[in-house]
């Protein structure tokens, strides 16, 4: 396997964010080297590179944990060298003790990475330098401070975009998906169709797995964020939209299960099946508007656009026995998108 592929990301951080970690650890470093001269300040420039985050909470989050770890390997490298000393067996004693200590308290693996680094320096280049360790409390809690500061002032992120397309991703999808189905109602299908139209529907858990992250990454890019109060209502349309679409992906994908076990050749004869058939499209159609995406459609506006998925009752003719379980069980499963689209609990 190649190592390049490990590597590398399919992705990239924004550029906005990488301009400002570098702007993070340069004022950080002049700081700290002003605050305190003597010694080039490691401490705060990799404090500050680790603070700068996605969002401001994580930023939070990262400053305590790095600043934590420091401070606890500091103190804990300070108490081991008054009483054992400064010899080398002593350092790998502090590194032992440190990793335990970490386990012990339960800490992320930042602060837990962190405690030993921080002893074992202080043990072996700090050891001929009395205001070593407090110098490197100092510097570390600087940079820490820094980065954060640097994080919330210049254009705080708000992860409000992604959350926003994955979520309208996940609606047209099953809105397709729906359309699909419908199609397949409508006429005899080959196996491989069958299976088509199965992949597709499991296609959505990806999907909707994807939207839930992408709302609880932008929860969090809002969370102490200065910008917060302009976004909120916003993600808050978005968290109620996905969560009106779970169910959705769930029965959609119940649908589709059950057309690719139960479908044979006479299926798209039956009266009500039609009938199925014109209230999925329906039901795309009305999932389409949740989003305000009229490009994603070529159909002209039609009367769904102000009425409810399912128009009227259906009046099921009495199906072929072959059939009964499947149309009963397509009707429920449309029974229960229809209620999430127009809103209304199942």
């Amino acid at each position: 396997m190649s190592v390049v592929p490990v590597l590398r990301t399919r992705s990239r951080l924004p550029l906005l964010q990488v301009l400002k970690t570098a702007l993070a650890a340069v004022a950080s470093w002049i700081v700290a080297i002003t605050i305190i001269p003597g010694q080039l300040p490691v401490f705060a420039a990799i404090a500050a590179i680790l603070v700068v985050q996605p969002s401001v909470n994580q930023s939070f989050g990262k400053a305590l944990e790095r600043s934590l770890g420091v401070i606890t390997g500091v103190i804990l490298a300070t108490a081991i060298g008054i009483v054992f000393g400064h010899s080398a067996w002593i350092v790998l004693l502090a590194i032992v003790i440190s990793i335990l200590l970490g386990w012990v308290l339960r800490l992320g693996p930042g602060s837990a990475n962190q405690i030993p680094i921080s002893a074992m320096l202080v043990l072996s280049i700090g050891a001929a330098t009395p205001d070593y360790a407090v110098a490197r409390i100092v510097e570390t809690v600087l940079g820490a401070g820094i980065g954060l500061l640097v994080n919330v002032v210049l254009v705080a992120p708000v992860l409000l975009g992604p959350a926003k397309a994955a979520v309208t991703t996940l609606a047209l999808a099953c809105a397709d998906t729906l359309d699909h189905l419908a199609t397949s109602l409508t006429r005899a299908n080959s196996d491989a169709e069958l299976v088509a139209l199965l992949q597709e529907a499991r296609a959505l858990k990806p999907l909707r797995d994807r939207a839930i992250a992408a709302v609880k990454e932008g929860d969090d890019s809002l969370l102490l964020n200065p910008r917060r109060s302009r976004h909120r209502d916003e993600l808050d349309r978005q968290r109620l939209l996905l969560r009106r679409l779970e169910p959705v992906v769930t029965r959609t994908l119940g649908m589709a299960r059950s057309v690719h076990d139960h479908d044979d050749p006479t299926l798209h004869e039956e009266p009500t099946v039609a009938d199925i058939a014109v209230e999925l499209a329906r039901a795309a159609h009305d999932l389409r508007l949740l989003v305000n995406d009229r490009a994603a459609s070529d159909e002209p506006p039609t009367e769904t656009a102000e009425i409810p998925a399912l128009t009227a009752p259906l009046v099921i003719a009495r199906p072929h026995p072959q059939h009964w379980i499947l149309i009963g069980s397509l009707m429920e499963d449309l029974r229960r998108v229809r209620d999430e689209i127009v809103g209304e609990p199942t």
